[in-house]
């Protein structure tokens, strides 16, 4: 297993265009700046009324493909 930290602050208005599928990946920098895309569908559960706001866990496996994503 591999781990990526990363916090992110995007307002509910500007994430509205990656959940309606205008644009369908969000690019992050990790803690250790590394830069990485993740489908805008991993941070739904995570979208509330102000937006999407929090430090991230992303966790893969040694191959890096996508395991799960947690606010942490």
């Amino acid at each position: 297993m591999k781990y990526f930290y990363f916090s992110l602050y995007i307002p509910y208005q500007e994430y509205l265009a990656h959940y309606s599928g205008v644009a369908s990946h969000l690019v992050v920098k990790t803690e250790n700046g590394l830069t990485l895309q993740l489908p805008a569908t991993h941070f739904r559960p995570y979208l509330t009324q102000f937006g999407l706001k929090g430090r991230f866990r992303l966790t893969t496996d040694a191959q890096y493909k996508f395991q799960c994503l947690e606010l942490i």
